[in-house]
C-alpha cells in the first residue's frame, strides 16, 4: 500500500503544463465552427424541403374534408416558423469573422448556445404540439376510412414516437451539443486571453 501512495504522490507531484499556442486552437476551432455551420445549414435546408414538400400536398391535393387542409396549413406554419429560428441561430455564429475578433466571436458564440437552449427547450413544445394537432388534423379523414385497430395503432405509434424523440433523442442531442459548445467556448476563452498577453 505505501509503494501504492509512494507512486500517486509522484504522480501528482509531476505536472506537465502543456501550451497550445493560439495559432494552433484557431485551426482546431476553425474546423468545429465550420462543422457546426454546416450542421445548421443543412438543418436548415431540410426545413425547407419540409415547407415545399407540405405546400406542394396543400397545393395539388383536393380533401373532403376541412381538417386535412387545415392540419396541413398548422404544420407548414410550424415549419416556417421553426425555419426562420434555425436561421436566426445560423446568422448568430456565421456573422463574424472569428479568426479576426475572437473576443466578439465568444459573445455570439454563448447567445447562440442559449439560443439553442431555448429552441430545445420551449420551443421544441410548441413545435412537438403544432405538428401533432396537425397531424391529428391531417389523418383525420384518412383514418376514418380505416379500421378501428389500425386507428388505434397508429395513434399508439405517433404517441409513443413524439416521447422517444421528446425524451431520450432530445435530452442526448441537448447534451453532446452543450458539451460541443462548451469546449468551443472554453477554446475561445484561451485564444482571447492569450491574445490580450501577447498585447
Amino acid at each position: 500500500m505505501q509503494e501504492f501512495d509512494h507512486i500517486q504522490s509522484l504522480w501528482q507531484s509531476h505536472f506537465v503544463e502543456v501550451k497550445i499556442s493560439a495559432e494552433e486552437m484557431l485551426v482546431q476551432a476553425k474546423k468545429e465552427v465550420k462543422s457546426i455551420r454546416t450542421k445548421s445549414l443543412f438543418n436548415i435546408a431540410g426545413m425547407v424541403v419540409s415547407f415545399l414538400a407540405m405546400s406542394s400536398i396543400l397545393l395539388f391535393f383536393n380533401f373532403n374534408s376541412w381538417t386535412t387542409p387545415l392540419g396541413i396549413g398548422i404544420i407548414i406554419l410550424a415549419v416556417a416558423i421553426y425555419t426562420l429560428i434555425l436561421y436566426k441561430e445560423h446568422l448568430l455564429i456565421s456573422r463574424n469573422d472569428f479568426t479576426a475578433h475572437p473576443g466578439a466571436f465568444l459573445d455570439q458564440l454563448k447567445a447562440y448556445q442559449l439560443s439553442r437552449y431555448n429552441l430545445y427547450n420551449r420551443l421544441y413544445w410548441f413545435y412537438t404540439t403544432a405538428i401533432s394537432i396537425g397531424l391529428v388534423l391531417f389523418f383525420y379523414e384518412t383514418l376514418n376510412r380505416m379500421d378501428a385497430w389500425v386507428q388505434v395503432s397508429f395513434i399508439l405509434f405517433t404517441i409513443c414516437w413524439i416521447l422517444f424523440c421528446a425524451t431520450t433523442l432530445r435530452k442526448g442531442f441537448m447534451k453532446r451539443e452543450k458539451e460541443r459548445i462548451d469546449l468551443l467556448i472554453e477554446k475561445f476563452k484561451r485564444i482571447s486571453d492569450q491574445l490580450k498577453e501577447k498585447e
